[in-house]
């Protein structure tokens, strides 16, 4: 039988049977998949570290009937530090839920995947402010699945000047005489103006090189809240 080679992260992790798993992965070219996982459970399996929850690796799998089955494993991050602090291991559950929801089987997730990985080093390898942090990833997940905000000019009359609200409703900016009648729109100090125009178009690797302090912070985590509700409703 075929066998095929794939980088993943394990997305889920379920007992079966005495010594065998259930898992959910994430991978770049297959999407969402599961995986049986036989004797991974004893304690002197070669799969015991490969198939936690986080764990980032090469598999070599073949296809059943139903699922797949992993062959062997080499762990290549693991996300020690997630395990040893609650409010990381929190906000990287949260996040991972927010992953199994918009994923699927047999799509390209490779930009989703990359945006996973850089989000759970920075929250496991740094002291980034975690709401921040959360708030980065879902504004940059809601861009590459469809909800890219448009944040050149405003959404009504075009012009590049005086943008100074965040419409939830037309999904994007707005001027100040524009928000006028749109009970949607949500007031942005140029700080947070920035910020968002950086978490759309920045490079993945640099996305979470900004801070934000005080009113900013909570105008960026307030708009990225409302926003992604409104079009993620139930996640």
């Amino acid at each position: 039988m075929a066998t095929i080679k794939v980088k993943g992260i394990i997305l889920s992790e379920s007992n079966m049977g005495d010594y065998d798993k259930m898992l959910t992965m994430l991978t770049p070219n297959l999407g969402k998949i599961s995986c049986s996982a036989k004797g991974a459970r004893r304690p002197q399996s070669a799969l015991l570290a490969g198939t936690q929850l986080f764990c980032f690796g090469d598999y070599l799998l073949y296809k059943g009937t139903s699922t797949y089955h992993i062959n062997s494993c080499e762990p290549i991050e693991i996300f020690y530090k997630l395990r040893t602090d609650l409010d990381k291991l929190e906000t990287a559950i949260d996040i991972n839920k927010i992953i199994l929801e918009v994923t699927n089987e047999n799509e390209n997730s490779y930009n989703i995947l990359q945006l996973y990985l850089n989000t759970l080093y920075v929250i496991s390898e740094t002291n980034k402010d975690l709401k921040l942090t959360e708030s980065i990833f879902k504004l940059r997940l809601l861009s590459l699945i469809g909800f890219k905000p448009r944040i050149d000019k405003c959404i009504n009359c075009g012009q590049s000047e005086k943008l100074e609200y965040f419409s939830i409703k037309d999904d994007g900016f707005k001027c100040k005489e524009c928000a006028k009648q749109d009970k949607s729109a949500i007031y942005m100090s140029e700080s947070t103006l920035n910020a968002i125009k950086y978490t759309v178009l920045s490079p993945i690797k640099k996305l979470f090189s900004f801070d934000l302090k005080n009113e900013a912070l909570e105008e960026f985590k307030l708009i990225t809240k409302i926003y992604f509700k409104e079009k993620l409703e139930g996640i």
